[in-house]
Order: C-alpha cells, then sequence, then structure tokens
C-alpha cells in the first residue's frame, strides 16, 4: 500500500502548526507566570540556587502517621526567610504516599541549611539521613551552561546545514533545518506544557544535551529520504517530483519506523526504571525521536515537493553521489 504521502500534506502540516501553537501559548504561559518567569521551567542548573529534597522516616514509630502539611512547610519557610521558595510534596516510592519534600530557594549556606532542615523536622517529623539530597549552582554557572547550550544548538544547525548543501542543494539543507526546529520546537513546547501541569518537569542542563541528540537522530531520517529522493532523480528526472517522493518515502517507510521502534524501546526502559535523573532526559527523547520520525516523513519531504512544484525545479541535485541503503 502507497502512502502518497503529498496527497494529504496539508493535514501533516495543519497537525504540526497546531501542536507548535500549543506549545507556544504554553511557553507564553509560562513566562508570564511569576513562579516561572521562562519559557520552560528552569531546573537548578540554569537558574542556581539550593534545592533540598528530604524524606521523612517512616520506620519511626508514628513518624509518619500524620500527612504533610504543605502550608505548614511555607509558613517554616517563611521564618527562614525564604518566602519565594518553590515547595512541592514528594511521593515515596515504596508506599505512594506524600513523605518527601522538594524545596528550591536561592543559595544556603551549610548553616541556613542546618537551620532550616531541623526546623521543618521539628514540625513534621524526622527525616531519613539516606533519603536527603542537597544540590547547590551558583547563578554565574547556570547562566554559562544555558548559554553554551544554546551555542552548542546553534553550531549544530549551522553544520547540518552546511553538509546538507554541499550533500544535496540549498532546498533540501533549508527543509532539512525546518523539519528540525519542528521537532525542537514542539519538544520545547511539551516541556513546557509539563512544567505548566502538576507534574512540574523541568529542563535542567541534560534537557540541552536531549535536544541536540534529538537534531542528530532526526536528520540522520531525513537524509535517508533525500538521498532516496536523488537516486531515482538520477534514474528518471522527468517523473513528476510528487510521486518521486512518495516512492521514496514508501522505499525508506520500514526503515523508519523499525530504527524508531526499537530506539524508542530503550527509551522507555530508561525512562521507567532509569531513575530520576535520567527521566526527563529520556522523555525528551521518546518526544522528540517520535517527532524526528513524523518530520522526516511528513514535514521535510513534503516541503520539498511544494517547493519542487511552485518553482518548476525536479531537476537533479549537483552532488549525484548515493549513501542510500
Amino acid at each position: 500500500m502507497k502512502l502518497a504521502v503529498n496527497k494529504k500534506r496539508s493535514l501533516w502540516w495543519i497537525i504540526s502548526l497546531v501542536i507548535i501553537a500549543i506549545g507556544i501559548i504554553s511557553m507564553v504561559i509560562s513566562t508570564l507566570n511569576p513562579e516561572i518567569k521562562a519559557p520552560l521551567r528552569p531546573g537548578l542548573d540554569f537558574i542556581g540556587g539550593t534545592r533540598l529534597q528530604v524524606e521523612r522516616d517512616c520506620k519511626k514509630p508514628g513518624n509518619c502517621d500524620q500527612a504533610i502539611d504543605i502550608n505548614l512547610v511555607r509558613d517554616v519557610a517563611k521564618s527562614q526567610g525564604l518566602g519565594d521558595a518553590s515547595i512541592q510534596l514528594v511521593a515515596d516510592r515504596e508506599t505512594q504516599q506524600d513523605n518527601g519534600i522538594s524545596i528550591r530557594s536561592k543559595n544556603l549556606n551549610p548553616e541556613q541549611r542546618n537551620q532550616l532542615l531541623n526546623t521543618l523536622s521539628e514540625k513534621i517529623g524526622a527525616f531519613d539521613p539516606n533519603k536527603t539530597s542537597i544540590d547547590s549552582v551558583g547563578p554565574t554557572l547556570g547562566k554559562e551552561l544555558f548559554t553554551k547550550g544554546l551555542l552548542a544548538l546553534g553550531l549544530s544547525l549551522g553544520g547540518i546545514l552546511i553538509y546538507l548543501r554541499f550533500r544535496f542543494q540549498w532546498d533540501y539543507a533549508i527543509f532539512a533545518i525546518v523539519a528540525l526546529f519542528h521537532d525542537v520546537l514542539i519538544t520545547v513546547g511539551i516541556f513546557s506544557i509539563l512544567g505548566l501541569a502538576p507534574t512540574r518537569i523541568e529542563a535542567d542542563s541534560l534537557f540541552v544535551v536531549a535536544l541536540l541528540t534529538i537534531v542528530g537522530f532526526s536528520v540522520n531520517d531525513t537524509v535517508v529520504i533525500y538521498d532516496r529522493i536523488r537516486e531515482t532523480l538520477q534514474i528518471n528526472s522527468n517523473r513528476p517530483i510528487a510521486d518521486i517522493v512518495d516512492d521514496a518515502v514508501d522505499q525508506t517507510l520500514s526503515r523508519s519506523i523499525n530504527t524508531t521502534l526499537t530506539t524508542l524501546l530503550t527509551l522507555f526502559a530508561i525512562f521507567l526504571f532509569g531513575g530520576e535523573t535520567l527521566k526527563n532526559f529520556s522523555l525528551a527523547l521518546i518526544v522528540g525521536f517520535t517527532m524526528g520520525a513524523y518530520s522526516s516523513i511528513f514535514v521535510a519531504s513534503t516541503l520539498l515537493t511544494w517547493w519542487r512544484q511552485r518553482s518548476e525545479q525536479p531537476t537533479l541535485p549537483e552532488n549525484t553521489e548515493s549513501v542510500a541503503n
């Protein structure tokens, strides 16, 4: 069965635009949110500060009989001069009850941290020292990580554009970059939505690494399809470009689906069993890789068809060397 992606290309574009628009709206709302003040909920890596995560010791009799009152925790934070701290309850993995607290605040010195923990312990119960974690990042380092992350992403996109220009032609390269922006925007948009949702997912330095990985994975799929288009043009350049692109997508479809599915299976395993540190990273890759497969098939290829039909240039690219499988 032939997929014929170009017959419904307006539908594929509308789907992409709707998802991107929802993400952009979420980023605007997130930026206007006084608690977040950024398109994504920033992690400690970017804004700097101290994050304390503690969990009550439920092995002690009566220590976990009463639920944690988050308003009481906020009152304690205010009494310590931390009225603007971000506070949320954390569920115990074993009981799935909210026996833990995560507090993100301005930078605290050891004395301030100990004072806060001691006061909280008196109010809500003793904490398990084996389940207490404290992270601190300076604001200068956070800004440096953010700047270097954006620079790395920009350089990677620029390098891909130059490579594809010499490998194919300018229109191939430009639409491949459009597809990559599509994948990155949707991934960022979904993380913005999850940052506003009760999940309160944050974007940390690993999120930037995930975006770079998504770019590399997605462009690989696009290059395979483009290379098959070039092969067909080399054999018969007089065929309609829509038919050539449809055939190229059909010939590479099973490869794209199999590659994406096997990769996603691994990522789902990491998401479910890889621990908290890798959970958001793997989630970003799951979203980005899925969108990468979609954009390679339904966005990059159909945009190329539209442009070639519009400019009436269904010609063979300058470089006719083929490397597709």
